[in-house]
């Protein structure tokens, strides 16, 4: 019976070892996990400024976008509006040339038209130019969001 119990004192002092080294393992784990949640936070809090921003940003460009769309429409208008004055300057110019009279009037009216015409096709220009650039903005901005996408997918997948 001594025999007997002192065995059973040397199986119990094992697995009061065992069961403290196992607690000491589960202890580490738990810190590791609390870690780990933190890290994740601060990733998901990092990741959701991050998008934040880029939304900020894409809202921005596309106000920019439409603010040169509108721009450029209205400067086709007036470039529309002097071609037309231009064509009529140039019938009253042929019609004073047929005439002979107010030859000099129809010149410069002309030469004014054509000025117009030159001041809009410039201007319509850099608007075309200003609307590309927005237009190239919104396509890094979608790329990029397309990035955080596939980020997002691969901290899913390595959880």
């Amino acid at each position: 019976l001594k025999e007997e119990n002192a065995i059973l004192r040397s199986k119990i002092h094992k697995l009061q070892m065992l069961s403290e080294t196992q607690a000491d393992k589960m202890r580490k784990l738990e810190k590791k996990l609390e870690e780990n949640k933190i890290k994740e936070e601060k990733e998901a809090q990092d990741l959701e400024a991050m998008v934040q921003h880029v939304e900020q940003n894409l809202q921005l460009m596309t106000k920019r976008a439409v603010k040169a769309e509108n721009s450029a429409a209205k400067l086709r208008q007036e470039n529309a509006l002097l071609q037309a004055e231009l064509r009529n300057s140039k019938l009253e110019n042929a019609a004073l040339r047929a005439g002979q009279a107010g030859w000099a009037a129809a010149k410069q009216n002309a030469e004014v038209a054509l000025q117009h015409l030159l001041q809009v096709t410039t201007s319509s220009r850099a608007s075309i130019r200003q609307l590309l650039s927005g237009a190239e903005s919104l396509q890094l901005v979608a790329d990029l969001l397309k990035s955080i996408d596939r980020i997002s997918e691969v901290s899913e997948d390595g959880q």
